[in-house]
């Protein structure tokens, strides 16, 4: 089954890469149906990536991307769990609190952005920043309603038995909320990711975003469609990493 699923993954790659090839290198009516100086071809992508990754220019910016995504997910998501749990335990301030935590949340990212550059300077810090807003709201609301949805008769009975907070805690909310918490981390990843390109692409020096960004001023879309296929993959690889977490830590249910 699982082979099968791989095959069919595979051969959705595959028509896409082979319908972006007709479109945009095989001549229709003497001409492609999008012209390449807006549309780059599958094989000038590949074959700037395989130079990339030839001469080693890529990887300064790779290493960069990779901290400051990691980063962002780790702390947002650290804090997202660890407040959403507070929060769906404490239902009095989570009532409390709850029209702030929405307002926060509706900000537009792009606009915290420059002011974390003002704020923490064009390093690694305020892209990590502007990362942790984005993944941090993800987990908060996913966890919170995790906790919340635990099942009223479970709970009573494992009162019953005499659990105190912390094996509730352990055997109750954290099991149930668990499968809400990798929900909300696969999707985390990309919004890590996200948070540091942008911060790149608005003002940096390294990093994958400051490479779309170089290539975007000069007018050169390959460059472009390189990077946005390296952050592809980049993110493929992260949430593969996070599949096998789950896996382990989920491994008790059906």
């Amino acid at each position: 089954m699982r082979g099968k699923l791989l095959s069919l993954q595979l051969l959705v790659a595959v028509v896409a890469i082979a319908l972006w090839h007709l479109l945009t290198a095989v001549p229709i009516l003497g001409e492609p149906i999008l012209p390449t100086f807006f549309f780059a071809t599958p094989e000038n992508v590949v074959r700037r990536i395989i130079r990339w990754f030839s001469d080693g220019s890529i990887f300064i910016h790779l290493w960069i991307t990779l901290i400051e995504s990691v980063l962002a997910f780790v702390i947002g998501s650290v804090a997202g769990i660890l407040i959403g749990f507070w929060f769906g335990r404490q239902p009095a301030l989570a009532a409390v609190f709850d029209p702030y935590v929405k307002m926060v949340n509706a900000l537009p990212r792009i606009v915290l952005a420059p002011i974390f550059a003002l704020w923490l300077g064009l390093g690694i810090a305020s892209k990590v920043a502007l990362g942790v807003t984005l993944v941090f709201f993800v987990v908060f609301f996913n966890v919170y309603q995790g906790v919340k949805e635990v099942s009223p008769q479970i709970l009573a009975s494992a009162r019953m038995l005499g659990m105190n907070e912390r094996q509730l805690l352990k055997h109750v909310y954290l099991p149930s909320a668990l499968s809400w918490v990798f929900s909300s981390l696969h999707t985390s990843v990309g919004f890590a990711l996200v948070g540091a390109v942008v911060g790149e692409y608005l003002g940096s020096a390294a990093g994958l975003g400051y490479r779309i960004s170089q290539a975007e001023g000069v007018f050169d879309v390959t460059g472009v469609f390189s990077g946005m296929l390296v952050l592809a993959m980049f993110v493929l690889i992260i949430d593969v990493a996070v599949t096998l977490i789950e896996r382990r830590l989920l491994a008790w249910k059906a």
